[in-house]
């Protein structure tokens, strides 16, 4: 029986066991929304493409499925471009379509064209143009396969009109078969021993872990290194959630607003053990200088990471889960006694801490809600001040509770995000936590929550000033504050009534104290604004070019 190929498409996703798509409708997308008027897919209609693509993040982050979104030629598919980068900093499978005009049309400057695939080589996995109808089911095949195998990214198609509205004879292929795409899963055993070898001979081992753990599902092997060989673990910001943030060898996030003690014990280490993770330059911050003592050993399944900024002694190749998987069973309960008051010495001498007077700390709001939800909830966040707080403050006790934008550190990621992470896990609390400034920049996809009746609990830091800006400002241009205050902003809490949201505003550690267990409790969506202290620096943190031991305190 022969059907379109827009029809094939959504037969296409069913067998691939997509449950929701996150889009926005445009003419040359027309034939697929047609087809999926009789689909088994639930479809959520956002109010602005960069939403579709953060919500298809959100819900691939919170569930580790694929994220499935698809906005129209044109326009509709160049504000998709920003989520698409997102996606692609931070190793996130998603499958995205977009219509194109007619393959007649192709290159003519025709209406609403655009180059989506030329313009997003540099931001996906692979991307394809389909110009033959009968390719597509093999096409999509391959690009869920290609967004979820080796490092997990972003895969594009884009559709032409008359392609998608062409007759073909539908079969989906059970096999993919892509020459030339064969990831390492595997490490190499000699490197395996040699990393046990390693291990064994180390006095003061970090292990210092990423987002890859989560990823490959690698946590509960991770808990297992640590307490065997008595290590102590340190998270990348995309890391956080693969260790339990409440265990005694939890050092927390490292980097550039990383703890103190972290940022010392990995310059004091003897042995740094990376796992999935990429050394970026907000976690090593001078590449010649972070953990000088340390031999490193680097397990990562994408290899143009290894090596790429710090030198590695021990390099392996290969699915972190696996790898862990075959290194484990080398090693022997170690017993590192010494290290460890060492560690614990650090941690009381360098805790986290803040000034408690001056107006409501975010800290404080941060603390509270961890205080409630026990680390349980799934956090999503925005990108700025308040994102490092939740990093330095809340401690996640499980994989795949945080939802941020790490690698290119979008604002206006949160809402939307959320909005596909309560979708993903609907038996989850779902909390965002956000500022008034990257609230601002995606703030019709209240719309979006509304509509789709999604319980998720909303906490705007609101300090009327882009703070991370002006922080960077106060320490970098001698505090010559330029375009960070807010002169204006609307009434949010009438705004979200006007959603038809709930909302209460707060200004004092009474008033927090009092509304989050009453919020948390509340049906539906509800908008917190808390009116926090206007001059709050994240600290500590590590100035520009300097070694990550070397930090401004509070």
């Amino acid at each position: 029986m022969e059907i379109t190929a827009a029809e094939a498409l959504v037969r296409c996703l069913e067998e691939e066991k997509v449950e929701v798509i996150f889009g926005y409708p445009g003419g040359f997308m027309i034939p697929v929304y047609d087809a999926l008027y009789h689909a088994r897919i639930k479809h959520v209609l956002v109010r602005h493409e960069q939403g579709a693509v953060h919500a298809a993040d959100g819900y691939a982050r919170a569930t580790g499925k694929v994220g499935v979104c698809m906005s129209t030629s044109g326009p509709g598919a160049t504000n998709l471009v920003t989520g698409i980068a997102n996606a692609y900093m931070d190793s996130v499978p998603l499958v995205i379509f977009t219509g194109q005009v007619p393959t007649s049309q192709v290159g003519t400057d025709a209406f609403q064209e655009v180059d989506i695939t030329g313009i997003t080589i540099p931001i996906t996995k692979h991307n394809y143009l389909v110009k033959n109808a009968q390719d597509l089911p093999r096409i999509i095949k391959n690009a869920f396969h290609i967004a979820t195998t080796g490092r997990p990214g972003p895969v594009l198609i884009d559709l032409p009109m008359d392609v998608a509205q062409t007759r073909i004879n539908f079969e989906y292929p059970r096999q993919v078969n892509l020459k030339g795409y064969k990831p390492t899963y595997r490490g190499h055993p000699l490197k395996i021993a040699e990393a046990a070898q390693l291990i064994k001979q180390s006095r003061r081992p970090v292990i210092y872990a990423g987002g890859g753990i989560i990823s490959s599902g690698a946590h509960e092997e991770l808990l297992k290194l640590a307490e065997t060989i008595s290590a102590p673990v340190t998270n990348t910001l995309m890391g956080l959630s693969s260790f339990p943030g409440d265990h005694p060898l939890f050092l927390g996030m490292l980097g550039l607003h990383g703890t103190r003690y972290a940022n010392i014990a990995v310059t004091e280490c003897d042995l740094l053990i990376a796992l999935g993770a990429r050394f970026d330059i907000r976690a090593a911050s001078k590449f010649d200088a972070f953990a000088p003592h340390a031999a490193v050993i680097h397990v990562d399944i994408d290899p143009a990471e290894i090596g790429k900024n710090v030198r590695v002694d021990v390099p392996i190749v290969g699915d972190v889960k696996l790898v862990l998987q075959e290194l484990l069973p080398l090693l022997e309960k170690t017993d590192r006694s010494e290290w460890l008051v060492r560690i614990q010495e650090l941690k009381e001498q360098y805790p986290l801490r803040y000034q408690r007077e001056n107006g409501l700390k975010p800290q404080l709001v941060i603390e509270t809600l961890y205080r409630y939800t026990r680390g349980e909830a799934v956090i999503v966040t925005d990108v700025g001040q308040h994102q490092m707080w939740v990093a330095q403050y809340y401690r996640f006790k499980r994989p795949r509770s945080l939802v941020s934008s790490g690698g290119l550190g979008t604002m206006g990621f949160g809402l939307p995000a959320a909005v596909g992470a309560q979708l993903g896990v609907p038996d989850q609390q779902v909390i965002l936590i956000t500022g008034d400034g990257s609230f601002q920049m995606t703030i019709q996809e209240l719309a979006t929550l509304k509509e789709q009746e999604l319980p998720v609990k909303i906490f705007m830091l609101n300090n009327f000033r882009l703070g991370m800006v002006r922080q960077i400002q106060h320490y970098y241009c001698e505090g010559r504050y330029m375009a960070v205050d807010f002169k204006f902003h609307p009434e949010f809490i009438t705004l979200a009534k006007a959603y038809g949201i709930k909302g209460y505003t707060v200004q004092t550690e009474e008033e927090v104290q009092e509304i989050v267990p009453q919020v948390l409790s509340e049906p539906g969506p509800v908008l917190v604004n808390c009116l926090v202290s206007p001059g709050e620096n994240v600290l500590p943190m590590v100035p520009t070019g300097r070694r990550i031991d070397e930090t401004f305190e509070c």
